[in-house]
């Protein structure tokens, strides 16, 4: 039976996922029968791109086969409506991992994650579920990250950091490290601005910005 994975989002970041899930598949995979998808939600007429079928969410659900999913959109609301409409489908999602990540020991990783390229993940560290980590990222010893949380490429995120569903962290961002006993927490949906400095505890659904991170007022 062909075995169907769609990558959900065919923008900026699905376009350089795509490879990555690609070597995956071929390393794991070789002489299965499978096929690789772009899928956008709702989507009229279907296309490719870089060669990839590009298909709607449902035309995805019809296919005949076995089907896998993950979403490359950085929107963790709409990441998890999607997820849930997937699921509720039976159709259930994979993981990606590039071969150029580095994950030390004893970490729980949840279900959905999508770790990019020369991203570093050291030990004992909690990651829940449908993370998003792009390019060149490092999360150290003791952190404890959400559900549908995201961090653009290059986040620096020292140890004992604690960070809730939702969060956003921009690219460049750079975390303190905090204590064992007192780690250094980032609120659910809280949005840590790109290159922030971030050396206190941000409030949930606050937006920091700057160096050192300040509260932005609209």
């Amino acid at each position: 039976m062909k075995t169907f994975f769609g990558l959900i989002g065919a923008g900026g970041h699905g376009k350089e996922i795509m490879p990555m899930l690609r070597s995956m598949i071929e390393s794991t995979l070789a002489g299965s029968n499978y096929e690789l998808l772009f899928i956008v939600e709702n989507l009229k007429t279907p296309t490719y791109i870089n060669e990839y079928p590009v298909i709607s969410l449902q035309a995805f659900f019809r296919l005949h086969g076995i089907k896998r999913f993950n979403i490359t959109i950085s929107n963790s609301k709409k990441r998890q409506r999607i997820a849930e409409s997937c699921m509720a489908q039976g159709v259930l999602p994979f993981s990606l991992i590039a071969p150029s990540a580095i994950l030390l020991d004893s970490n729980e990783i949840g279900e959905g994650v999508m770790i990019s390229t020369q991203t570093i993940i050291t030990s004992n560290v909690k990651i829940g579920r449908f993370f998003q980590v792009n390019n060149q990222c490092n999360i150290s010893h003791d952190c404890i990250i959400g559900d549908f949380v995201t961090f653009g490429p290059g986040v620096r995120c020292n140890g004992n950091v604690t960070i809730g569903d939702h969060a956003y962290i921009g690219a460049g961002a750079l975390i303190k490290q905090g204590k064992p006993e007192a780690p250094l927490k980032i609120g659910a949906g809280a949005f840590v601005g790109m290159g922030a400095v971030v050396i206190k505890d941000v409030e949930p659904y606050t937006t920091v910005v700057g160096n050192p991170a300040r509260l932005m007022v609209k």
